[in-house]
């Protein structure tokens, strides 16, 4: 798959399944810009492995910030042709003692702040008519998770705000799709006692987690003109998990 004169906007790019989706879309010759919220050190590695990548410093949860970054974003390119909205956060709790707070931190950076920079990077996109957008949704989002109520409503609202942005912009040459993970190894499954991850393995069927670079792969094809006639789905990549 050929990338050349693409531009590719990734939110959350600089560790986990944003930097292997930097990486996947780096190989294939686009031109790969990304966000980050923390951890400047691991954006300006993350430049440093692939040459003329461009970082900038976002909080999904601050309107003011995504509106500030998308006048930077504009100055420095003219266009965005695919945008995926991979960064996310969690605030694991059960439902009845979860905090306000929690619950908000949860549903304004996974929703409300991927919506809003959506709607951003939507007027480019129309104005050119074309374009891609890919959802980083989750398999919390299609079956719940227990100690996890805003994480599934923040990503089962993904898959609604999938189907419906790919109805009202696939006559305007504009695709919607999103990705739903199972587990996979990134820091955040990392800091799962080990006990419990032989208990998840378990329960998928290929008794392991995947790796960053298999849920790459499939935003990569998600994105090219191989998957020009899917539109409005989420595809989940779980390996089986039951």
């Amino acid at each position: 798959m050929d990338f050349t004169n693409k531009i590719v906007l990734v939110t959350g790019g600089s560790r986990g399944i944003g930097e292997a989706i930097v990486q996947e879309f780096y190989k294939a010759g686009a031109e790969v810009i990304f966000t980050y919220c923390n951890g400047e050190k691991l954006a300006r590695e993350v430049e440093q492995k692939y040459p003329g990548s461009k970082s900038y410093q976002m909080n999904l949860e601050d309107l003011y910030d995504i509106e500030k970054v998308y006048e930077q974003i504009l100055a420095d390119y003219d266009r965005i042709d695919i945008l995926i909205n991979n960064a996310g956060v969690t605030r694991d709790g059960y439902a009845m003692l979860m905090s306000e707070n929690s619950w908000d931190t949860v549903i304004d950076t996974n929703l409300k702040g991927t919506f809003w920079l959506t709607k951003k990077m939507l007027l480019h996109m129309l104005q050119n008519r074309m374009g891609v957008i890919i959802n980083m949704s989750s398999v919390a989002g299609l079956i719940g998770v227990a100690g996890q109520a805003n994480y599934s409503a923040s990503k089962a609202a993904l898959i609604a705000l999938t189907k419906t942005l790919s109805k009202e912009l696939a006559g305007k040459g504009i695709r919607v799709n999103a990705i739903a993970p199972g587990y996979v190894k990134t820091d955040m499954v990392e800091k799962i006692p080990e006990k419990m991850k032989l208990q998840y393995e378990e329960s998928i069927a290929m008794k392991r987690f995947a790796e960053p670079s298999e849920i790459a792969s499939v935003a990569l094809f998600l994105a090219s003109d191989g998957a020009s006639y899917i539109n409005g789905e989420t595809i989940v990549v779980d390996g089986g998990l039951r």
